[in-house]
């Protein structure tokens, strides 16, 4: 879940790049950009995305496991 105060507009990211890229590699948490008020992108580390397929790959090895 995305949390209010991982909110912002694609504008403040594109003026602020590298105050949110030090923030998404300290927390690893994601953040959501908006466009005209409306949730568009979701952006994050490598680490947490690397995290996040390692994670989604071992639970798609324990369905194949359990299937066959």
């Amino acid at each position: 879940m995305i949390k209010m105060q991982d909110v912002w507009s694609l504008t403040d990211f594109h003026r602020n790049a590298k105050v949110h890229l030090k923030r998404l590699k300290r927390t690893g948490r994601p953040e959501l950009l908006t466009i005209n008020g409306k949730a568009e992108v979701v952006v994050q580390s490598a680490s947490s995305y690397q995290r996040l397929l390692d994670l989604l790959e071992g639970v798609n090895f324990d369905r194949r496991k359990k299937s066959g």
